[in-house]
């Protein structure tokens, strides 16, 4: 007749040795169950990541890369500033509840660039109507000057002595 260990005995999982494990065996008691193995941590909670600083970031990223390509995307730009500038004012109020503030930075400084560049490219086509306007030659191929510097050589005129004189209309 065989006689079957106690509960908690040597056969157990409990007694089992340890061969070939690096770790120490399970010790299950009040707070000892929920421990990592030594050199191993649990990772913090990250705080969830505010929803407009990514959408700023990748409205900043696509307004200043899509001015190169077709110019359309760059009137997201002021967009992406609002919301980065938005999104940072929120994650900076959460007191940590929130995390992106790079995201929110990074949208807020290319909707910054991007907005940059949205004014001097109107500024550009406004200056170019009024100069269409008041110039009745502005886009006339006709005239005398082939380039800007063909029209600075054509107001100087070399003297008998060889010194240079403006020539005024």
């Amino acid at each position: 007749m065989s006689e079957t260990p106690p509960p908690g005995g040597p056969s157990s999982p409990e007694h089992q040795p340890n061969w070939g494990s690096a770790y120490p065996p399970p010790q299950h008691g009040a707070g000892q169950g929920a421990t990592p193995p030594p050199g191993y941590y649990y990772p913090y909670p990250v705080p969830p990541k505010h929803t407009d600083a990514t959408t700023s970031m990748v409205m900043g990223i696509v307004a200043v890369a899509g001015l190169f390509v077709c110019g359309i995307p760059v009137l997201m730009a002021p967009f992406a500033w609002y919301l980065g500038a938005k999104a940072e004012r929120e994650i900076d109020a959460s007191a940590g509840a929130l995390s992106g503030r790079s995201e929110a930075t990074a949208g807020k400084v290319l909707g910054i660039v991007g907005t940059a560049l949205l004014a001097l490219a109107v500024a550009g086509i406004v200056l170019l109507v009024v100069l269409t306007y008041t110039q009745p030659d502005f886009w006339d191929d006709d005239s005398s000057y082939d380039s800007v510097l063909g029209a600075l050589l054509s107001s100087v005129q070399p003297t008998s002595t060889g010194s240079l004189t403006s020539v005024m209309p």
